[in-house]
């Protein structure tokens, strides 16, 4: 069986450590866990690895968060992967720093890279494991909050919250959404 596990973000290096980019760090956690190494490839930076029998694909897409629904609608075509089958990793401002939430499903409340798979897919129907990053900015400073870089206390606690969507990641492989949720959402 195979996955897509799509970590969100942009690229390019003032990007890099930017709260926008969480999906690319939790997916870089997760290949250097598996001994694995990505590779540029089309559409983005792509590594494999095998979990109990499982292959998961993770993408990090070079497209900018904006079109990110064109490179994973290529990679599920390309591995022959069904949209049940596909996990992204995203941000989340409506969510305090760190809180991890799991859903099969659900609108893009408001995220471009979610709106931009949204509609090149043609449906919600897909899994999310949204990372929350807080709003802890002022009116009109959500862009610049957004695609700036964790706080030094954030950055303390990062790796082990990183570990815990790995963790989500893996037992959704293995044991499907709903177990994933019921473990995961609310730790």
């Amino acid at each position: 069986m195979k996955y897509l596990i799509a970590g969100l973000g942009n690229i390019g290096d003032e990007y890099r450590n930017s709260r926008h980019n969480i999906g690319f760090m939790v997916l870089d956690a997760l290949a250097e866990a598996s001994n694995t190494v990505f590779e540029d490839k089309r559409y983005g930076a792509v590594a494999e690895t095998k979990i109990k029998g499982r292959t998961l694909i993770m993408l990090k897409p070079s497209t900018y968060m904006n079109l990110s629904g064109n490179a994973v609608r290529y990679w599920l075509q390309k591995e022959n992967i069904p949209v049940e089958n596909l996990l992204v990793v995203v941000d989340d401002l409506a969510l305090p720093f760190g809180a991890i939430r799991l859903k099969s499903k659900g609108s893009h409340g408001g995220h471009n890279g979610l709106r931009h798979i949204e509609d090149i897919l043609g449906s919600q129907n897909y899994a999310r494991l949204r990372f929350g990053i807080g709003n802890e900015f002022k009116t009109g400073g959500q862009v610049n909050f957004v695609l700036g870089d964790f706080s030094e206390e954030e950055e303390k606690t990062l790796p082990d919250r990183i570990k815990i969507c790995n963790d989500a990641i893996q037992t959704f492989c293995l044991a499907g959404m709903q177990t994933a949720m019921n473990q995961f959402n609310n730790k």
